[in-house]
Formats: C-alpha cells, structure tokens, sequence
C-alpha cells in the first residue's frame, strides 16, 4: 500500500497530466477523419481498377486491414525505443500520411496501367504494395499515443479507451459526412484532397504542440505516476491477443453479414456501406468511452472484475449481434431502414467493448503499454481479417445467413466462456448458464427468426403475409431472388425476369429484339451481365451469330437458368461462352478481344459501382473493344446524365427507350430488315411470331415501326427513337459521368 504522503503526490501528478491531454484527444478525433475518407476512396479507386468481383474486394480490404495491424506492431516497437519523442512521431507521421494521399489516385492510375487484368493472387499484391506504407502508418499512431497517455495516466484501459473512442468517432463522422454529402460534391479527388489537408493540419499542430511545450519530453521515472505503482495483476499476455483475436474475428464477421442485409434492403445504394460503418464505428467508440470511464474508477486494479464485465458485455453483444438481421427484417416494415442502424450501433458497442478490456486486463501501467498495445492491436486486426476473409469469400459461399449468425452466436459464447474462466470466480455459474439458456433459446428460434427473412426486406411495406421467394440463393457475390412471379432481384433491385416471349412483354424484351435494326451483321458479341439469361437467350439465337461471350459476376445466376426451360438452352448452346467475373476487369484483362455489338442490361445507375459501367473512362474502355462499325447498346435507366455522356463520347448515338446505342459508325434504324429478321426469328427451333395470327404480326409491327421523335418530353411516348442532336441539345449543361465524380451514385 502506499504512503498517503505518496498517494497525494501521485493523484496530484495524475491530476495535472491529464488537464494537459486535451489536445491529444483532439488532433486524435480529426485524424480519424481522413483516416475512414482514404478507405473510402481508395478502396473505390481500386475496385475501379481492379473490378468488384468478390475476389478483388476481398484482396483489397484484408490488405488494408492488414496493413493497419502490421502498422499497429511498427508503432508499438517504436514507441518502446529510447528518446522518441512521441507526440512528435505521431506528428510526422500524420504529414507523411497526407503527402502520400496527394499523390495516391495518380500512383494508383499510373500502376493499374501496367498491371491492367492481374490475376487475384496479383491483385492482391498489387494492393499490398500500394496500401503497405500508408496503412503502416495509420496503424502506428495509436500505440505511439498510448504510450504517451498511459506515462500521464498511469492507466492502460483509460488511455487505450479514451483514444480508441475519439478517434473511432472521428472515423464514424468521416463515414456519416461522406455518405450524406462530401463523395456527392467533392468526388474522389476533392475527397482525397479534404483528407490530404487535415492529415497535414492534424500533424503541423501536433509537431507545433511538441516544440512549444514539454509535454513531448520524455518522462522521467521520478516524475511519472508509473514511479509510484505496483505492478497490477494482468491475464498471461498471450491470452490477451487470443481474446483480442477472437473478439476482432467475431465483430467484424458480422459487420459482413450486416452489410449483405443492408445491402440488401437498400437495392445495394453507394452510401449504404458508409453509413452503416458509420454506425458501428459510433458505437465501438461509445463502447470505448464507456471503458475509459470504468477503467479510470471502478476497474483501474480490479482484474477480475474487469473480465466479469468482458464476459457480460460479449455474451450480451453476440446476443445483440445476432439479433441485428431479423430485428431489422421485422422493423423496415413500420419504419425507414435507416432508423434500424440503432441496432447496429448497439450490437458494435457491446462487441467493441472488448479490445480496450482485454488491454486494461493484459497489459500492467508499469510495463511498455505502447509496445504491448501493438501486439495486441495486430492480433485484433489479423483476427478481424480473418472474420472478414473467412465469412466473406469461403463460408457464406456454402452456408446461408441463417446457419452463419448460429455459428457465430455460438462463437461469441465461447469467447465470453473464456472471459469467464479466467475470471473465475467473479462470474458465477448462473451467469455462465443464463448465458447458455439464452443461446440455446435463440438457436431454438432461429427458423422463426430468420424465415423469409429476404422477403420482409425487399418489400418492406408492401411485404404480403405468406408470400415466399421460390428461390434464394445466398452466396460470396450477394443474394439473388426469385418471386412467385418469377420476378429476379439481384441485390434487392429489380434483375430482369425469366421471359423471352414479346407477346407477353413485361420485362422490356423487346428491346433485345430490335438489335437487328441497328447492326444488320453481327457475327460476335459480348453481352456484360446475364442475370435470367432471357435476353442472352435472344441474342444467341440471331441470324448468322457466331460467338456470344457472356461476363457475369454472380454465379448464382447459373442454377436458376438450369431450372427454367425456356433459357436452360442457353448453358449447352456452343456459340455461348460464360465468364464470371467483372465486365471492365474482363476488358481491361482481354485487350485484344474486339466485337461488332457489346450489349449490357445495365443496372440501375443510382447503384454502388455502376459508374463503372457509364463513366467516360468505361466507354473509351468500349471503344478499343469494338470492331469497326461496332455498336454498344447499354441501359442507361433513364439517367439523363447517362444518356448525355455517351452522346458525348461517341460521335453517333441514337435513344431507343431507355436503351443508349452508341458507335464511332453511322447508327440506322432498319426497320425494313428488322420486319425480315422477326419474321423469321426463332428461339430453340421454334418461331417466335406466329405470323397465322393477327396479334403475333400487329406486335411484330409494333416493334418494327417504334415512333421517331425530334426531342422527348413528357407528350412523347417513352418508348420512342431519339437522335444524337436532340439528346445533346436536351441535356445540355449537366455534368459528364465520370469514374471521379461517381455519376448518381451518393446522390
């Protein structure tokens, strides 16, 4: 026990240490804000360059979580050397950041152009090149603060809570701001820009706050509060990183589940992931003011009270995590799905609780705290990798979200079990069997739970009581599902529908059929996206076709045409050859592959990611792809923007509903060798006008004799041929479609 005389010394050190630690806390809450908006942007740059197929995100985010942890491990080694001055390191750190950041979109341009179409496996360690040194350094400021903290403090779970929290709020508010306007107005290069400015601001004023005051100094043994310390009772320290693996492991697998619930019930929206990471980040950084709190009194040297309450909050928080997806199935019907976020921030808060305990419970003040924080840290990272690598890219490509949130609540019971043997005996047996009761009630329930689940999500309001999906296939790309109507979502979005027959056309078929009014000699084509195989199925059975490539992201499309007759042919026809992957990746990986007509069904272009697919940048890809008098013909979903981008790029274009056709060729709508061509059209041996009929030839005729108008406003018919001329005329003044500005996407 120590002196009292002691005892007032050091509570008065403590007391005067802290009152100067406000800018600490400070700088560290702004510089999570660039921290989150690079993420943002240049994991978006890079699933430009390298595409979005599941490969390629998850190469790239366990790069960049991986560089975070090896940062975290650097910054932990340096905080423990002798004479750094370590407000100064984070300092300098903190300008090399920014200074790498006002460079980064143009290093990432210039090196995807000699790595253009790697494979996974170079994708990946193209990333980790790149990411390496900017993420190393990101990594590393939060064991040099807490060491800087804990000399003052005296107190491992205060500083690594208080500093965790502020900067995890800075990067929520980075997410929040980014999702609501700042990728809307500034693009990815203003972005990068805003990032850039306050990772220099944050470092100029903190090596400005070390060479003004001697705050920065190192502190001698005698004038620390650590002098007048005992060494507290810590866990073996190697059960520390087991516990911070674990909990990382779990927290972030689902974060994955949750965001393919959210993308989901948003149709896969481009802010939807900000804003949900925007809500996890919030509440781990309540979580860990809530620690700091509790560390500095109740639990500063009670260790078994410290993992009593790891166990409570991780039994808890796997409770409430597992609850998040059917909670919110059951919400969006009364309310926004925006509002349901809430659960999100209370499940990550009782998850994020963890780290900072397992910190305050295996690593004693009077010990390196910045070195062993490091180890720590990188042992959460490499576990929160793991979570995201293993549910993302293997196990939800075998087991459904129902079976996968089992394991996973079945996972949190053991680590919170762990809390509670070493903690023993402050967590009593009953907690320990309430705490299995509820499990098992929950997995009892899990069918009810999670039961159409999908359904209640998609149709929200209007979801109709027993309706049911007859067919879900949940897999690594996402969930696609079909309805009693046979009706495809693709991402929670309108995908198309399994017909090919335009005498029942409620799928806009017949804009597959007037191909041949625009190319009368088509011999190869790529067709970008397959989704029912229905406008596949048209394609591939055109007059003298010879090659019908199809690049498809999802596989899961693949069993759902097996079981439908009318385009099951498709899989076995041998002019058609399927690719799974994404459609610029696969240009850009296939240079020399050129087509007379490059078709795609494009999605909706508000999407994540369908800039991609309407950007200049995409369409100049297009134009090295097509032979000469080549045409691409594109779903430009109405977007005006959309349609004025590609009238701009090339130099003919012609509006065909909501269908963009575009060539460096004069584009003729022959509506003479269309009627020749229909006429004669058949799909598997059999015709698909029966000319006997009145009504089989009036909608023939229909098609062929679409209206021309001169310009279109709400008087004209939507579905009506308009020129190049009056497009550009019609859309004069809105802004180009671009890979930096992002189309519609954030708005």
């Amino acid at each position: 026990m120590l002196p009292m005389t002691t005892a007032s010394t050091l509570s008065a050190n403590m007391a005067a240490a802290r009152e100067k630690l406000w800018p600490c806390y400070l700088l560290f809450f702004v510089s999570g804000f660039p921290a989150l908006l690079y993420q943002i942007v240049w994991q978006r740059a890079l699933f430009t360059l390298y595409g979005v197929n599941i490969q390629s995100v998850t190469a790239i985010v366990t790069v960049f979580m991986l560089g975070l942890g090896l940062g975290s491990f650097a910054g932990g080694k340096l905080s423990a050397m002798r004479g750094v001055r370590l407000l100064r390191a984070f300092g300098l750190i903190e300008v090399l950041v920014g200074i790498f950041g006002l460079g980064s979109l143009s290093l990432f341009d210039r090196v995807a152009r000699f790595t253009a179409g790697a494979s996974t496996a170079e994708t990946g360690v193209i990333a980790f090149l790149l990411l390496l040194v900017p993420t190393m350094l990101m990594g590393s400021t939060l064991p040099l603060l807490v060491a800087y903290l804990v000399k003052r403090t005296a107190n491992v779970g205060e500083s690594v809570g208080s500093l965790y929290s502020v900067n995890t709020f800075g990067s929520g508010a980075a997410c929040l701001a980014a999702a609501l306007f700042i990728m809307r107005l500034m693009g990815e290069a203003g972005t990068v820009r805003l990032a850039v400015s306050l990772d220099l601001l944050v470092g100029c004023a903190a090596l400005l706050l070390a060479w003004r005051s001697r705050t920065d100094a190192p502190v001698h043994p005698s004038a620390s509060p650590i002098a007048f310390l005992e060494r507290h009772a810590t866990i073996p320290f190697g059960l520390g990183m087991v516990l911070a693996a674990a909990s990382g492991f779990i927290a972030l697998a689902y974060e994955i589940l949750w965001y393919q619930i959210y993308s989901f019930v948003s149709a896969a929206t481009a802010s939807c992931f900000a804003r949900l990471l925007a809500f996890y980040l919030f509440g781990i950084a309540y979580a860990s003011l809530a620690v700091h709190d509790a560390c500095k009194q109740k639990l500063r040297d009670d260790l078994g009270l410290t993992l009593r309450v790891g166990c409570v909050v991780v039994m808890l928080g796997s409770v409430a995590a597992y609850l998040v997806a059917p909670a919110t199935s059951f919400s969006v019907r009364w309310v926004p799905y925006d509002l349901t976020f809430t659960f999100v921030a209370i499940a990550s808060a009782l998850l994020g609780a963890a780290f900072p305990l397992v910190s305050h419970a295996a690593i004693g003040p009077a010990e390196q705290a910045g070195k062993k924080l490091g180890y720590l840290y990188l042992s959460n990272i490499i576990g929160s990798t793991l979570g995201s690598f293993l549910v993302g890219f293997v196990i939800l490509n075998y087991l459904s979200t129902r079976t996968t949130s089992l394991l996973l609540l079945g996972l949190g019971f053991g680590v919170a079990l762990l809390f509670a043997v070493l903690a023993r005996p402050s967590v009593s047996k009953r907690t320990l069997a309430a705490g299995f009761a509820v499990c098992v009630l929950l997995a009892g329930l899990n069918g009810p739970l999670f039961s159409r689940m999908f359904e209640r999500l998609l149709f929200k309001g209007s979801y109709r009581s027993g309706m049911k999906f007859v067919n879900l296939v949940e897999n690594r790309s996402g969930v696609i599902a079909v309805d009693d109507e046979q009706t495809v979502y693709g991402g929670g979005a309108y995908d198309g529908r399994f017909n090919f027959d335009p005498m029942h056309d409620d799928n806009g078929i017949f804009r597959a059929y007037v191909i041949p009014a625009l190319h009368p000699r088509i011999k190869s084509m790529l067709v970008i996206g397959l989704s029912s195989g229905s406008w596949a199925q048209v394609v591939a059975n055109y007059p003298g076709i010879e090659d019908v490539t199809i690049v498809e992201i999802n596989p899961g499309y693949i069993p759902l045409i097996q079981q439908r007759p009318e385009v099951a042919s498709l899989l076995s026809n041998p002019k058609v050859h399927i690719f799974i992957d994404d459609g610029r990746r696969w240009l850009v990986a296939h240079p020399d592959r050129k087509f007379d007509f490059i078709l795609m069904n494009t999605t909706f272009n508000w999407r994540a990611n369908a800039t991609n697919l309407l950007s200049v940048e995409f369409l100049q890809l297009v134009r090295r792809h097509l032979n000469p008098g080549g045409i691409e013909y594109y779903n430009t979903t109405q977007s005006h923007r959309a349609q004025l981008t590609g009238a701009t790029v090339f130099p003919y274009a012609l509006r065909i509903a909501s269908f963009l056709a575009v060539s460096d060729s004069p584009i003729h709508f022959d509506r003479a060798h269309l009627r020749d061509v229909l006429a004669a059209y058949n799909i598997d041996g059999r015709p698909v006008f029966d000319l006997t009929k009145p009504r089989d030839r009036a909608k023939l005729e229909g098609i062929a004799a679409i209206p021309a108008v001169s310009r279109y406003d709400g008087d004209h018919p939507t579905v009506s041929i308009e020129s190049r001329a009056s497009l550009l005329a019609q859309w004069k003044g809105q802004r180009l479609i671009t890979d930096d500005n992002m189309g519609t996407e954030w708005r």
